[in-house]
């Protein structure tokens, strides 16, 4: 996962996508739909304004992970900080679902939610 995330604050979509089944869904935090696979969530992320010159990106930590893996699945439960410059940071609850391939693991389902408490509250990052 945090592979993912470091390839995503650089901007890497290859890189991104190489964690992601092509199949894979994906509940996004900035829409209700369900993406249905890469062209899906290629809408979604075309959609959305560009990063803004000069440092606009967000900066992207995951903590409190929870993972269990039964055989060839796995379930990762965490939390996501998302911090944008100029703007108060969010916190987003994430599961994942994981399936072992012969390359490594790739995500099958995500489901990210944006949530209103504090990280004192979700038992943020020590």
């Amino acid at each position: 996962m945090t592979g993912m995330y470091q390839a995503f604050m650089t901007g890497d979509r290859d890189r991104v996508d190489a964690f992601l089944d092509p199949d894979a869904t994906i509940f996004d935090s900035e829409t209700p739909r369900l993406a249905c696979g890469k062209a899906d969530l290629d809408r979604i992320r075309d959609s959305r304004p560009p990063a803004t010159e000069g440092g606009g990106q967000a900066v992207l930590t995951a903590f409190s992970q929870v993972v269990d893996i039964f055989d060839d699945l796995a379930v990762a439960r965490y939390w996501l900080r998302v911090e944008f410059p100029g703007l108060a940071p969010e916190l987003v609850r994430n599961t994942a679902v994981l399936q072992r391939h012969r390359d490594g693991w790739l995500i099958a389902h995500l489901h990210e939610e944006v949530h209103r408490e504090s990280e004192d509250d979700v038992g943020g990052p020590p």
